[in-house]
């Protein structure tokens, strides 16, 4: 108890100060290696927790796939982050008032669990059987594809339609560049794709 209450306390401190130097850091790629440093010790604790698929899937996931992905696109584009943040003061007001609403719940969650710790048990919870001899794994599958299965098929369409625009919003066609056009070599005849020169005898084109 006393080993679980500790590895707790050393993810949980870990994690909140890779979290500050996420939004700290001044250089983009430090700030990458310490968000997966953040995801690292969140996945310890949801072992911590009994979640291990879940703690899986962040490594897996966020980390081999969303944390390296940025890290490569910060590397290999030349983004000008002085010019980025040139506006930071303009947007400071909206960013302290999401910070203080996230503050304020934040003291509501520990006020509630300090001053009335047996709220959260009273809580209605509908009982799976399933559940109950089944894996984490197996559970949390259950769950998705029963009873949350519309929710998440909603929330793959709204990745699917992000990363549509994103892609569309990215999309940069260069005008020194030369792309094929089907429908143009299709409608291609004789007398458009044959051009008679003549030239004059000894000279070369």
């Amino acid at each position: 108890m006393i080993l679980g209450a500790l590895f707790f306390y050393l993810f949980s401190a870990v994690a909140i100060a890779s979290a500050v130097v996420v939004v700290g850091a001044r250089n983009p790629v430090h700030s990458v290696l310490f968000l997966i440093l953040a995801f690292f010790n969140a996945a310890g604790l949801f072992v911590i927790l009994g979640a291990e698929f879940l703690a899986m899937i962040l490594v897996v996931v966020y980390v081999g796939a969303v944390a390296v992905l940025f890290l490569f696109v910060v590397m290999m584009l030349d983004v000008d982050f002085v010019e980025l943040r040139q506006g930071f003061l303009n947007y400071l007001p909206a960013g302290a008032l999401v910070g203080v609403v996230l503050l304020a719940e934040l003291l509501i969650v520990l006020g509630g669990w300090a001053f009335a710790p047996a709220v959260g048990s009273t809580a209605a919870v509908v009982p799976i059987p399933s559940l109950a001899i089944a894996s984490n794994t197996a559970a949390l599958g259950d769950i998705l594809y029963t009873r949350y299965v519309f929710f998440f098929q909603a929330a793959g369409l709204v990745l699917l339609v992000a990363m549509v625009g994103a892609i569309v919003l990215t999309l940069r066609h260069r005008p020194s560049v030369k792309r094929q056009s089907i429908a143009a070599q299709v409608a291609r005849s004789a007398a458009t794709g044959v051009e008679i020169r003549k030239v004059e005898s000894g000279r070369g084109l």
